[in-house]
């Protein structure tokens, strides 16, 4: 039975990968309220949990983007929990990952490559557009495709890459629990759980490269 049938009952014209990524929403936001609605100098074991996983994000910011990169900790935070939980619901037997959908994919991707363009014209101003001209002035036509080229793929690594590997682990698992549905599916939910922390990793790193690259000095 769908898990979250009522959902589609009352917006049935809403797809499916959508309901799932409201549903993770109103989850951490649950979570963080519950988490921070009393908080103390020694934590429960529910807040102990919580500043474990927000204090990694924050060491993980700190030593990609270094101290500037402080101001991005909401942005990449919020990244990491939602592509996180999403791509550890698709575990669960009867739901889906919503980043084993191409349209959640790409959002995030574009909230990304937006971003880190706003930041660098915001940093450098009108010389940010000149990394895109070439060293000299001679070889702009030459480098301006390239560099146009090479900032439109990022997005597009962005969200191939995530969704790709979502959706061929939901494959994998739906294939094995067909076939084997007793113990033999135990390592295969094992490399799942891997294999989501790594693409969130991933992406969350992807992201701060580029936004750090964005604040650098063209040479």
């Amino acid at each position: 039975m769908e898990p979250l049938l009522f959902l589609h009952i009352l917006f049935p014209k809403v797809p499916a990968h959508v309901t799932y990524a409201w549903f993770i929403m109103v989850m951490l936001a649950l979570f963080g309220f519950l988490a921070t609605r009393r908080m103390d100098l020694y934590p429960g074991k529910f807040q102990n949990v919580m500043e474990v996983i927000v204090s990694g994000f924050d060491s993980l910011l700190e030593s990609t983007m270094g101290h500037e990169g402080r101001r991005f900790f909401p942005l990449i935070a919020t990244l990491g929990l939602f592509i996180l939980t999403s791509n550890l619901l698709g575990i669960i037997p009867g739901f889906e990952s919503p980043t084993a959908n191409l349209n959640t994919t790409v959002s995030m991707a574009i909230v990304v490559f937006v971003m880190t363009h706003i930041v660098g014209v915001k940093v450098h101003g009108f010389k940010y557009v000149k990394q895109f001209l070439g060293p000299v002035w001679w070889l702009t036509p030459l480098m301006m495709p390239i560099e146009i080229i090479s900032h439109l793929s990022r997005p597009l690594s962005l969200s191939v890459r995530l969704f790709g590997n979502i959706m061929g682990e939901d494959i994998v698992l739906a294939v094995v629990l067909l076939l084997v549905p007793l113990l033999v599916p135990l390592p295969v939910f094992a490399l799942m759980i891997f294999t989501s922390c790594i693409q969130t990793l991933v992406f969350m790193l992807l992201a701060m490269m580029y936004i750090a690259g964005a604040m650098e000095e063209a040479h």
